[in-house]
């Protein structure tokens, strides 16, 4: 069992930090890497892994802290696996309706059959900046691509992805209900389990 109070997560969206803080509990504290650094490390990986790796190192070099970082994305299976790590920038980095209009416009003529796809999540955990053993977590969420957006929580794709379980979008899931189901959800459990928390 590995015992840390305190981690500083490799990003600096607040939504990451407010889901991330609440699926991993009160024992552990989740700082952001905005409160050491404003800058990003450029992904310069090929993989979920080993962005998440480049980013964790990253963040407890700066910090001095062990250190989460989380890469995740859409993977739309007639797309080949793309946006895939790409999922955020999708769209030149112009935002979620941006990259969310450029995915419906690739699949529009699309059949729902076809429409399979998956969120990623790799959660990679690192004492320290040289850490040779990172403790890497994989979560798969699966569902498909809707033709419109439906739903008003989350964030990025959500109102995008059905939720095949729960009938319904991700962005109509509340969000204690997507902090059960999500592919981060999923990758934070396995976490959880490896740091012995209960």
């Amino acid at each position: 069992m590995i015992n840390f109070t305190q981690l500083v997560l490799a990003s600096h969206n607040a939504g990451k930090l407010k889901e991330l803080q609440a699926m991993l509990g009160e024992s552990v504290q989740l700082r952001s890497i905005g409160e050491f650094s404003q800058v990003e490390p450029e992904e310069t990986g090929l993989s979920f892994v080993e962005n998440a790796i480049l980013k964790a190192r990253n963040a407890a070099r700066i910090s001095g802290l062990p250190a989460l970082a989380d890469d995740s994305g859409l993977a739309v299976d007639f797309l080949g696996g793309a946006p895939g790590i790409y999922s955020a920038r999708y769209a030149e980095g112009q935002g979620d309706a941006a990259n969310n209009a450029k995915l419906l416009e690739a699949l529009k003529d699309v059949p729902e059959a076809e429409r399979g796809a998956q969120f990623v999540c790799v959660l990679a955990l690192v004492r320290h900046a040289d850490d040779p053993l990172p403790i890497i977590c994989e979560g798969l969420w699966h569902g498909r691509i809707l033709p419109a957006a439906s739903g008003e929580h989350g964030f990025g794709y959500d109102p995008l992805f059905w939720v095949p379980e729960r009938n319904c979008s991700s962005a109509e899931l509340s969000p204690t209900e997507k902090n059960q189901l999500s592919h981060r959800a999923r990758a934070m459990a396995l976490l959880r389990q490896r740091l012995g928390l209960k």
